[in-house]
């Protein structure tokens, strides 16, 4: 696979701005540092030599880098392409207003866009991000049949490892993370980004370029809330056991069960709650 990278203009993970302190000494001139969200254009091209088709299939506000993992781990957990051997390669273009990855398709992969009209014109807090039916919640995603089992001892120890290990939100403040663990606790990937959904999309593009699939004896961390969207990506790589620092949604819940994956939230200070799946973790 060949990657061919053409920066017109350098982005970075992030910026710095002057800022406007205010306490009870008063306003003071100060450093800040920002978390860059910018703009992502995901393409593919697809179909036979003499009947190439480009089409555009995204736009996400996200942090540059890993873009490629990105766009990877968006174009499989959508269910657009099946595997990493779907892609015969990829270039990428950067301006001053935001950047375009094009993926091209071997000439045997016919892209899953679906039949119904999709939208993925996505924010860096979306959620549902592509779906124009409210049936295509349900599709896509298999039961996980994994046996896997973790100590509840090692689920206490991921939320220092994943905060030891957030270069950018020590900087910021403002990026969320997703890593992927063994079922012995050891950190396997780490991925930042503004938007969640990114960042766990990151992490499944880099496990696909790096062969680790199937991932059916891992599990994926999660630095803020676990929504609907989120399960459904692990529930696409094949993730059995999925934790979030913060706060499940309902939705996450109901397809985590029909998921058979198994959902643990606030999980922080040696506590952490079961949703689904309990039958996982060891006591």
């Amino acid at each position: 696979m060949q990657w061919d990278s053409i920066f017109l203009s350098m982005t970075k993970p992030v910026v710095h701005t002057r800022v406007k302190k205010v306490g009870n000494s008063g306003m003071l001139d100060s450093d800040d540092v920002l978390a860059t969200e910018e703009p992502l254009e995901i393409r593919i091209i697809s179909g036979p030599t003499h009947n190439r088709r480009q089409q555009q299939v995204s736009v996400t506000m996200r942090t540059p880098g890993n873009d490629e993992d990105l766009a990877a781990g968006f174009l499989f957990s959508e269910g657009i392409i099946h595997s990493y051997d779907a892609i015969a390669h990829t270039k990428m273009v950067t301006t001053k207003e935001g950047s375009i990855i094009t993926v091209t398709l071997r000439e045997n992969v016919t892209p899953q866009l679906g039949n119904s009209q999709r939208n993925f014109t996505a924010t860096a807090a979306c959620g549902m991000c592509g779906k124009t039916d409210i049936a295509n919640i349900h599709t896509g995603a298999s039961v996980s049949k994994a046996v896997i089992a973790t100590s509840a001892d090692t689920i206490f120890r991921l939320p220092e490892t994943l905060r030891v290990q957030q270069s950018l939100f020590e900087s910021t403040g403002g990026i969320h993370a997703a890593a992927l663990f063994d079922n012995e606790g050891e950190l396997i990937i780490l991925q930042e980004d503004i938007g969640r959904h990114n960042a766990v999309d990151k992490v499944i593009g880099k496990a696909m370029r790096e062969a680790m699939f199937p991932l059916d004896q891992h599990l994926l961390l999660l630095s803020g809330r676990a929504g609907f969207e989120l399960i459904q990506k692990a529930a696409m790589a094949g993730i059995p056991v999925v934790a979030a620092v913060g706060a499940p949604s309902s939705m996450a819940v109901r397809m985590a069960e029909e998921w058979n994956i198994t959902l643990i939230g606030f999980l922080r200070e040696q506590r952490f709650n079961i949703y689904s799946g309990a039958h996982r973790v060891e006591i």
